[in-house]
């Protein structure tokens, strides 16, 4: 398993930015913008939430990779990455989920 998938995908990500939309699916994406950026987030989050419910766990890895995959697209659609990400997650890490909330929510 290679543990730097998600900066190596990431980089890749970045680079179709500038490459021919008709040629690259992620480039196809961009150039169509962010609305449809965001409803393919929220279709592969439906599609996701539908294999989880559906009890088949195979199922529900294709489209967890497949919901990672277009979150990465926004997240680099908005000049971010997984290591904001990540680095979010280690902020909270050892946080009670209620304490962080509470935190955000006296924002």
């Amino acid at each position: 398993m290679d543990e730097r998938i998600l900066e190596r995908l990431a980089e890749v990500l970045e680079t179709r930015k500038g490459e021919d939309p008709g040629r690259s699916y992620v480039a196809g994406l961009y150039a169509r913008g962010e609305d449809q950026i965001l409803k393919k987030v929220g279709e592969e989050a439906t599609e996701t939430v539908i294999a989880a419910k559906s009890g088949d766990t195979d199922h529900l890895v294709y489209e967890t990779a497949d919901l990672w995959f277009h979150t990465l697209v926004m997240l680099a659609h908005y000049d971010r990455g997984p290591a904001d990400v990540l680095e979010e997650l280690g902020r909270r890490f050892g946080l009670s989920g209620l304490d962080e909330k509470a935190a955000r929510d006296g924002d």
